[in-house]
């Protein structure tokens, strides 16, 4: 007997039956990770390092004020190189129901929750790069809109009804693409599947 076809890949959440249409599953959830992150995040630990030996390890020859200001400053650079990297180490897309949640890094922070039915359409993007938006992370550009870039490839660009574009890298966007299309149709809001 052959199976039928199905628009979306077999999940717990989501199976068809014989001659049944596809339904969208109940959460998709999507991923995406850059593994270069790892290198950077690296760097914010040695500056913390480097911080750390000169308050232990110093013969304070100099004065204690050159010293705290090194100690200080290789600290700061390395929490905000540290936290700045793992943060957009790789990003996570959840769409259920009635919101789309990115979250990024280990800790999920920084998040955005967006409700559907804000949005109005949803656009495959096969090519989304670091230099197109300024660099990885949560990018904002006046003249394409917010972006959450954790590495180069495809992405998913969402038309909110306020007429701003919100992007997104993550893996098997065009299947987030039909997802997010889908749960628009349901809720009669923006454009329909396919479209």
């Amino acid at each position: 007997m052959r199976e039928p076809s199905r628009e979306y890949p077999a999940s717990p959440e989501h199976r068809t039956g014989s001659g049944a249409t596809a339904q969208p599953p109940e959460v998709w959830i999507g991923r995406a990770t850059n593994r270069v992150q790892w290198l950077l995040a690296v760097g914010g630990a040695a500056c913390i390092a480097l911080g750390v030996e000169l308050a232990v390890d110093s013969t304070w020859t100099s004065g204690i004020l050159p010293l705290l200001m090194s100690v200080v400053g290789c600290l700061a650079a390395g929490l905000l190189v540290l936290f700045g990297t793992l943060a957009f180490v790789h990003v996570a897309v959840k769409v259920d129901g009635d919101c789309l949640e990115v979250r990024c890094g280990h800790i999920g922070l920084p998040r955005r929750t967006i409700p559907l039915e804000l949005v109005v359409g949803a656009d495959f993007v096969p090519s989304v790069t670091p230099r197109q938006w300024g660099g990885w992370g949560y990018r904002w550009r006046p003249e394409i809109g917010t972006a959450v870039v954790v590495r180069r490839g495809e992405g998913v660009a969402l038309k909110l009804g306020d007429g701003r574009v919100f992007t997104i890298t993550v893996d098997d966007a065009e299947t987030a693409v039909r997802v997010i299309r889908d749960r628009l149709r349901l809720l009669g809001t923006g454009k329909p599947a396919g479209a």
